[in-house]
């Protein structure tokens, strides 16, 4: 009996060690509540609205020009409600966007993030948000031609993709101040609303809870 209950001890000790080792290697997030930021608007930022044969159009000069499109995009977290929350831009009520855009060329991945942030979270479109630290890569998508469908994956028979959208994990200070221009919005959607929802948010943002699977969230209080 004594033998039996040493032997469930230390395979309790083992189950205890392997779980807290998981943790440690487990990626932390630190999550800040809502109310420690602050949300103003500035003057609306012009927007190309065009049908998606002028769109073609454009992709089409711009690769002729510059080649591969890269384009860089921020996925920005929140704690309410003791729950993950994106940050998300609304514009006219049912396109929703990750803040970022494309990559000038020669740009870097970061410098080119910063710079867009800038643009759409900043007093000044010309001046990057302090306090932010943009992380690893989560997710690459690719456009094999000029079509609108994009890919998680390169197909192999596509020697010459015409985009690429690739979407960072940028953390947050504890204090932030976001101006967001007037005809946008910029709202925390939990990921329990995005989770496969590609009706509403689009076959990338929908698939954000995933990429972010491996990842423990801290919840702070202030």
């Amino acid at each position: 009996m004594g033998e039996e209950a040493r032997a469930l001890d230390m395979e309790t000790s083992e189950e205890n060690t392997t779980r807290r080792n998981h943790i440690d290697h487990d990626v932390m997030v630190d999550l800040y509540p809502l109310s420690s930021y602050y949300f103003g608007s500035r003057d609306a930022l012009r927007v190309k609205d065009e049908i998606i044969s002028d769109r073609v159009i454009r992709l089409k000069s711009n690769y002729a020009a510059h080649g591969l499109r890269t384009c860089v995009e921020a996925v920005l977290l929140v704690e309410l409600f003791k729950h993950p929350h994106v940050l998300l831009l609304q514009f006219r009520n049912s396109i929703f966007k990750l803040p970022g855009g494309r990559l000038r060329p020669g740009e870097s991945d970061i410098q080119g993030l910063k710079r867009k942030l800038g643009s759409k979270l900043s007093i000044n479109e010309n001046v990057v948000v302090p306090g932010l630290e943009v992380g690893e890569c989560l997710g690459m998508w690719w456009r094999p031609n000029f079509e609108t469908l994009m890919y998680p994956f390169l197909p192999p028979n596509v020697k010459h993709p015409k985009e690429c959208s690739k979407l960072f994990l940028v953390r947050l200070p504890v204090h932030q101040q976001f101006v967001v221009p007037k005809n946008f919005k910029l709202l925390a959607v939990p990921l329990c609303q995005l989770h496969e929802n590609e009706k509403t948010y689009g076959p990338i943002i929908s698939q954000i809870p995933k990429l972010l699977s491996k990842f423990s969230f801290n919840m702070m209080e202030i």
